[in-house]
């Protein structure tokens, strides 16, 4: 089986301000000192998102990359979506570099995340139809395939040109995965597509995401902070934490890799036993 996304020492890191800009500005300027534009941010520190990242997801595999918020796993989606650039490594996407070859990547992939944003006024066809002009697609065979998307999805007809505003957040993702899938893509980046949603609407979506691997042959990247999620649809599960991969197998495999201590482990338990912390904290289960 080819290889679909392969990912060597992929290294990125972002600059932040020890202080305010205005406190530098504020500081400079009462010691009679103008401020240039070079040195006007004062000093910087920097955060390493994603620290030397090394893996491979096979062709037709649903691949999971499971952590915490600030894990470094939606900088890690971005970097093979080529919406960033990294500072370090390579990352292959069917064979293109994502930046040396991005134009011939993003032909190839398409990307859901939790922050899926639309046109609120506009119905989720009016919304598809823009999305795939984007990409050259004739509108009235789009019209046609939004409404069989949708339909499949569980979408009532009605719904399909109502406001995307009055529709709830489950809906909405669903919208946002029938736009995906408009494309064709032969790789789907899912960045917690189901993060916030209810546990129907959760069901739903995991369900197309296994309907979309066995039926179509799409290879998945998925993260999520959900070890139910990750154990029952991924293949093989990367563990990443402070930015970097602390392990990598199937559930099966990382949940016998630790001790039972008298109950089946889980991914949690994996977790833990690896880094020490928790998953999910309470207050983001609350949330």
């Amino acid at each position: 089986m080819s290889t679909a996304i392969l990912v060597q020492d992929a290294y990125k890191k972002f600059s932040k301000d020890k202080k305010p800009v205005w406190k530098n500005l504020i500081t400079r300027k009462s010691n009679g000192v103008v401020p240039d534009k070079d040195n006007a941010n004062g000093s910087k520190s920097s955060i390493i998102a994603v620290d030397r990242v090394s893996f491979s997801v096979r062709e037709g595999e649903i691949f999971g990359i499971l952590g915490p918020n600030g894990s470094g796993k939606s900088t890690l989606i971005r970097l093979i979506a080529t919406l960033l650039l990294p500072d370090g490594g390579t990352i292959m996407v069917l064979g293109y570099d994502v930046v040396r070859q991005s134009m011939q990547a993003q032909k190839l992939i398409n990307r859901v995340s939790v922050e899926a944003s639309f046109f609120k006024k506009l119905s989720p066809m009016e919304n598809l139809v823009y999305g795939a002009r984007l990409y050259g697609m004739d509108g009235k065979q789009t019209r046609l395939k939004v409404v069989e998307i949708l339909t499949r999805l569980g979408l009532e007809q009605r719904a399909i040109y109502k406001p995307m505003e009055e529709m709830s957040r489950g809906m909405q993702q669903k919208v946002a995965i029938a736009r995906a899938l408009l494309s064709q893509p032969r790789i789907l980046l899912l960045d917690e597509p189901t993060t916030g949603l209810d546990p129907r609407s959760k069901r739903e979506v995991q369900a197309i995401i296994r309907e979309l691997n066995q039926e179509k042959g799409t290879t998945i990247l998925l993260t999520t902070h959900d070890m139910v999620e990750a154990d029952n649809l991924c293949e093989r599960v990367a563990i990443i934490d402070g930015g970097k991969i602390v392990a990598l197998d199937t559930p099966e495999a990382l949940k016998q890799s630790i001790a039972h201590n008298g109950h089946e482990p889980t991914l949690e338990d994996v977790f833990l036993e690896l880094t020490g912390k928790k998953l999910v904290e309470k207050d983001e289960q609350m949330g």
